[in-house]
């Protein structure tokens, strides 16, 4: 009965995400679904990345949260438009979520939407939002094993973005191992190594993002 109750709740989701990736590519909106365990950076490399995003690049910003609207709030200082989604418990953004706010963006001035789901490497990988991406953000002081102990959202990852790059030296954290780990789970993926506190590498993972907008859009 649990199987098919699972089954049940992804097949949903899944029709919904299809609705909301129709809308998506009517407006040309290219959508990242950014996952990560608690911590890794994923308000603050945002903080640091919309304002330098070159000016054909309109963004908006989905936060998931549990209980709080800290992050939309950090979000919209940078002076780019944010909805707070409060899950209030679940471990997880799914479609619906996403489908229910979606008259609350503006679709009609962005070309760029950013997902930020809720902290957590397990429960977001199995729930596809209607995105064109999913990018997958780990901080070095997480250590260098998440890969294999979450194989799940780094194969499903287009992206996989290191962060606190700075920190390198400071904690245990074999890089040549993640690289490895990576390269088995899945090897065609885009990978960035960044501090979001120092802008260490955010360059090319910005210019990487700006293409994919403008990709879609037809203005590549």
């Amino acid at each position: 009965m649990q199987v098919q109750l699972t089954t049940n709740i992804l097949k949903a989701n899944d029709a919904i995400a299809a609705l909301n990736r129709k809308i998506f590519n009517e407006k040309n909106i290219f959508v990242i679904n950014i996952i990560s365990s608690p911590g890794a950076g994923k308000t603050t490399l945002l903080e640091k990345i919309l304002p330098k995003l070159p000016p054909d690049i309109k963004p908006a910003v989905i936060e998931g949260d549990l209980t709080t609207t800290k992050d939309a709030e950090r979000i919209e200082k940078t002076g780019v438009f944010a909805l707070q989604i409060n899950t209030l418990g679940g471990c997880h953004l799914d479609a619906n979520m996403i489908n229910q706010v979606l008259e609350k963006l503006p679709l009609d001035e962005i070309n760029l939407l950013i997902i930020e789901n809720v902290g957590n490497l397990v429960c977001p990988a199995g729930f596809d939002l209607g995105e064109d991406m999913k990018m997958v953000i780990l901080s070095v002081t997480e250590g260098n094993d998440k890969p294999l102990k979450y194989p799940v959202i780094f194969r499903e990852a287009a992206v996989s973005v290191l962060n606190k790059i700075d920190l390198l030296n400071y904690v245990d954290f074999d890089l040549k191992q993640y690289e490895d780990d990576l390269q088995a789970i899945n090897p065609d993926q885009q990978r960035f190594y960044v501090s979001a506190r120092t802008e260490e590498g955010l360059e090319p993972l910005i210019m990487f993002i700006a293409e994919k907008v403008r990709s879609k859009r037809g203005g590549a």
